[in-house]
Parts: C-alpha cells; structure tokens; sequence
C-alpha cells in the first residue's frame, strides 16, 4: 500500500490564533474589555460597548501572511496591519459609539487577533 507524505503547510489555524493571543497578552495592560480572534479572510466587525469620556487602547496582530486595513469609527483612519507579527496599537476616546472593522487585503490569509484595554 503505497504511503501518503504530508507536506507543511505551515501552522494549524488553531496554532496561528494561540500565538496571536500570546502576542497580544505580552502587551496587556490595563482591564481587559473585549477580545477576540478571526480568520484574516472574514475580517473583524465589532461595535465594543464602551463607556463614553473613557480612554481605551485597542491591540491587534496578524499572524500569516499578507496585511488587512484597521478602521476605527468614528474616526475612519484607515491603518494598515502586516501579517508578520507586530502588534499594532491605537489609542481610542470615547465620545460616540464605537465600530471596528479589521479587512484583510486580497491574498492574506492566516489569524488576526484583537483586545481592548481600559486605561
């Protein structure tokens, strides 16, 4: 019976999101609002229920490859987000409801992950 060889097709999604997480945890700081971990091809939607006057720090890494556009609401400053690890981070104050897209770029794929802090 012949034998099947099975290539690398590099980390498992469920390793991808672990790393991502333990990306983000080194960089806590403060009370942990919301976080979350999606697939770089469905993107991030999320509309955090956050106390108005408050100042909160948004962290966000992408493990994979490729790069996804951050929005944040009501701002609509676009930041781009590399898929290589980094962790990005943004200051948020809250006068309005908030919303965060996260897009990955065509072609990217892999896990981006997000956590909210208040400060």
């Amino acid at each position: 019976m012949p034998s099947v060889s099975q290539t690398s097709a590099g980390p498992s999604e469920r390793k991808l999101t672990e790393l991502a997480q333990a990306a983000l945890a080194a960089v806590h700081d403060g009370k942990m609002i919301e976080a979350g971990a999606e697939r770089v091809t469905d993107g991030i939607h999320t509309e955090p229920t956050l106390s108005e006057g408050r100042i909160y720090r948004l962290s966000l890494v992408c493990f994979g490859s490729g790069s996804a556009d951050l929005t944040v609401t009501p701002k609509s400053r676009e930041t781009p987000a590399q898929c290589d690890q980094s962790v990005v981070q943004q200051r948020i104050t809250v006068n309005k409801p908030v919303r965060i897209d996260v897009m990955g770029i065509k072609g990217a794929h892999g896990v981006i992950a997000w956590q909210i802090d208040a400060l």
